[in-house]
């Protein structure tokens, strides 16, 4: 069974990839399809935007698309960035200038009151439905950056797990990450449903 995954993100699908291996199932991107306009996200939450993504992707081909949308909540700043997490900065996409610019604005906010949290929601299309779950990393902002791995503000989290003194997101293994993370939380949640999808697919085709 394919599934598309609606994000050119080789690095989200690489997780997604490690997350439902030997389960049979075969994950596209975008790059594995044919081209189309990818929606405005627009939504005002997560959900609006995961939901946004994923329809567009079954809609322009016909597959079962799953989609995600996540982002990074700080308590001092209300959850912002929140949904515009990406492009925090003013440009989407520049991992480097949104850190600055988050470091900048909490700048002096002291270490008890820089609680943080990575929040996912995922969102799964098919033909007769849709379905979006949450999961949910929590943990704490850094006052400057650690480690070289991962992507976004994983340099900036310092999950609870390795509170108070040890590593950032960044710092993790991929295997640790994905135990842990928030994608990793709410990809979980639908690997119950995408197998039982793969499943009735593949009793069809019999």
């Amino acid at each position: 069974m394919k599934i598309l995954l609606a994000s050119d993100n080789p690095k989200k699908a690489h997780e997604l990839r490690t997350i439902l291996a030997n389960s049979g199932i075969e994950i596209l991107t975008l790059a594995d399809v044919p081209h189309y306009d990818e929606p405005i996200e627009d939504g005002r939450t997560f959900a609006d935007n995961a939901l946004i993504k994923a329809r567009a992707g079954a809609q322009h081909t016909g597959l079962v698309t799953i989609a995600d949308d996540s982002g990074f909540t700080v308590e001092e700043l209300n959850g912002c960035p929140g949904v515009l997490s990406a492009r925090w900065s003013g440009q989407h996409g520049d991992d480097q200038a949104n850190n600055l610019l988050l470091l900048k604005q909490m700048a002096h906010v002291p270490e008890e009151r820089r609680q943080a949290a990575f929040v996912s929601v995922c969102a799964l299309v098919v033909p007769n439905g849709e379905e979006h779950v949450t999961g949910q990393w929590d943990g704490w902002m850094l006052t400057e950056p650690r480690g070289d791995n991962g992507f976004g503000y994983d340099p900036l989290f310092l999950p609870n797990e390795e509170f108070p003194n040890g590593r950032s997101s960044a710092q993790l293994s991929p295997a640790e990450k994905n135990a842990l993370s928030h994608r990793g939380k709410a990809l979980a949640q639908l690997v119950p449903i995408v197998t039982q999808l793969s499943q009735l697919s593949e009793a069809n085709s019999d």
